[in-house]
């Protein structure tokens, strides 16, 4: 139906003959002469319908916005003075011979061009929403990503295998969405949290090198870079050392952001222990482009009078960090307030805060209303630890250590990012050496810090029947920018390993076999080391498309509430529907 795409069109073809087709984005009527900007995927091109081609100007003059059209037409130069160089299609612009509608279109709720559009109703109008351009580029962008990683991967010896979306339901962590079974009454599929299990399986089964661009499923509260379904790079080898495997997925994120959006990312990427993250950023996934670190102040604040420090620091697992913020000393009380409520949103009681005037003169140049309580030693130690300078403020965050570390951290991107402690560009981490173990205070058990599967380190297995929480792991998460972009480790190639693990995460011999029997099975026929990583490929492409939320760089998402306003998923089922699958609905609050 067309020779050429819109955006093609150039002064290369200048005096030829060519039919182009695409949606009316602009119809304009210039004193007797017609112009309709034509829109497909490749862009723009002007069309010139003139009088003188009477069926075509009959045509022409009844095109609004949206209208599918062919037109066939001869390529000239634009008149001096109206080239647009901001088009390919800039220079020239297309005399039409025919126009045929091809399809009439209503009038849109919005226009396609317009950027101050609300999220609700771009996601309930999502089919026009992706005509827009900004869309247009994502969509493409995460498609030229996906390609990237494919050749990579295919060029490096690994098999894209699939594997199943009913699966079974396993305690791997997140909740999973279940899939009641109309042949066999009561019981139940789950969607997959990832491909792990399978994965390993295929280790097992000798492949050596597996992949797959995968769509994942976990039931969890949502927010800007999770949805209920999304899409990993999902990898797994067998035979590599943790480095060698660190290395190959290294070069698989330089290739992706190379190829699509032309980034040299640092080689080597830098790595960093989990303890030394979290010692000095309060996160497991740092913004290195923020230049702020904590300062550690526990040890100084055991004796003070001021309880908000000596309570946390005299308590097993409590923490109290300082956060110098240079020349912070401008921050206004309302500024420093609006800190305050912030982290409390996060679980603080409040923020702590100190202005350093003078530094020569120890407390006596220091303004804050806690100095009083502070006695000259901790006061000399926090000068000193925090390099403070005349004209600094310093935030202090006191708690349980996960709590002052989750506030803190975030209360360091946020400041660093605000009074312009943040470097531009892109900076990539490996976060390794993550604890295999985390108490959790509610349960009061011990769960997995990534997963059930992850290796010890070499010699921590003695730790695992008798202190998890010393027992750390051959595990490793790539962060960007302050984005957690892939995770991964070497997995337990041994039964008794495996078993020890399920026996530290209370998981009886009885629900071992149950969930997890066809995997013990497994291990016991010469499984080998093997290990891999599952990157997120919707926060890769948002990060590459400067996107705020994945939603952005997905054709149909959900909104936060898990919703999709397109199609108005989830919805009610028929009873014959539920008879089928032999399940009653109780009344709410039942």
């Amino acid at each position: 139906m067309r020779t050429h795409y819109c955006g093609e069109l150039s002064a290369a073809l200048i005096d030829q003959t060519v039919t182009i087709a695409g949606w009316a984005h602009r119809r304009r009527d210039h004193g007797g002469v017609i112009f309709i900007d034509l829109r497909d995927r490749e862009g723009l091109a002007q069309v010139v319908c003139d009088p003188d081609r009477v069926e075509a100007f009959k045509t022409a003059d009844r095109v609004r916005g949206e209208f599918v059209l062919r037109v066939t037409g001869r390529v000239r130069r634009r008149p001096e003075g109206t080239i647009n160089p901001n088009l390919r299609s800039g220079e020239i612009e297309l005399l039409a011979q025919e126009v045929e509608v091809l399809n009439p279109s209503l009038t849109p709720p919005f226009q396609i061009d317009d950027d101050n559009l609300s999220e609700s109703v771009r996601l309930e109008n999502r089919v026009l929403d992706l005509r827009r351009e900004p869309m247009q580029k994502n969509i493409r962008l995460r498609h030229r990503a996906a390609s990237a990683a494919r050749r990579y991967l295919d060029d490096n010896g690994f098999i894209d295998i699939e594997t199943p979306f009913l699966y079974k339901s396993t305690p791997e962590g997140a909740r999973e969405f279940l899939v009641p079974s109309r042949l066999h009454d009561g019981q139940f599929y789950a969607l997959p949290q990832s491909p792990q299990l399978f994965k390993q399986m295929l280790m097992i089964a000798g492949f050596d090198r597996y992949y797959q661009i995968v769509k994942c499923f976990r039931d969890e509260d949502l927010r800007a870079d999770r949805q209920p379904e999304f899409t990993q790079i999902d990898i797994e080898t067998s035979f590599l050392s943790e480095e060698k495997i660190r290395a190959l997925m290294e070069r698989l994120v330089r290739h992706m952001f190379r190829e699509t959006i032309g980034v040299e990312l640092p080689d080597p990427f830098p790595v960093m222990r989990y303890d030394d993250a979290v010692r000095d950023y309060g996160l497991d996934k740092p913004d290195l482009r923020v230049s702020l670190k904590f300062t550690e102040l526990t040890d100084a604040m055991r004796d003070v009078e001021f309880k908000v420090f000596s309570g946390p620091a005299n308590q097993t697992g409590g923490r109290v960090i300082g956060l110098r913020v240079p020349a912070g000393g401008t921050l206004t009380r309302g500024e420093i307030d609006g800190y305050t409520e912030f982290v409390k949103t996060l679980g603080a009681k409040g923020l702590a805060w100190i202005k350093v005037n003078d530094a020569a003169k120890g407390g006596e140049g220091l303004q804050s209303p806690i100095v009083k309580n502070l006695h000259a030693r901790a006061i000399a130690v926090i000068l000193e630890r925090s390099a403070a300078q005349n004209g600094d403020l310093i935030f202090f965050g006191a708690d349980k250590a996960v709590l002052a570390n989750e506030y803190m951290g975030a209360l360091r991107q946020r400041i660093g990012h605000e009074r312009g402690f943040v470097d531009k560009g892109w900076r990539p981490l490996w976060v390794v050496d993550f604890p295999m173990f985390e108490f959790n205070e509610e349960s009061k058990q011990w769960v997995a810090r990534h997963h059930p599967f992850t290796s010890p380190k070499d010699g921590h297995e003695q730790f695992i029947d008798s202190d998890p929480g010393k027992a750390y792991a051959k595990a490793y998460d790539v962060v960007l920018n302050g984005w957690e972009i892939g995770g991964g480790s070497v997995r337990i190639h041994r039964q008794e390993v495996q078993q020890q693990v399920f026996r530290a995460l209370n998981i009886s011999p009885e629900d071992q076999r149950a969930k997890f029997g066809f995997l013990l099975d497994a291990l016991q026929y010469g499984a080998p080391p093997h290990g891999g990583i599952a990157f997120g490929l919707d926060r890769m492409v948002a990060m590459m498309a400067g996107a705020e939320a994945i939603r952005d760089v997905i054709a149909f998402p959900k909104t936060q509430r898990g919703q999709d306003l397109l199609i108005g998923a989830p919805s009610p089922v028929t009873e014959r529907q539920l008879r089928e699958l032999h399940i009653r609905l109780r009344g709410a609050g039942q």
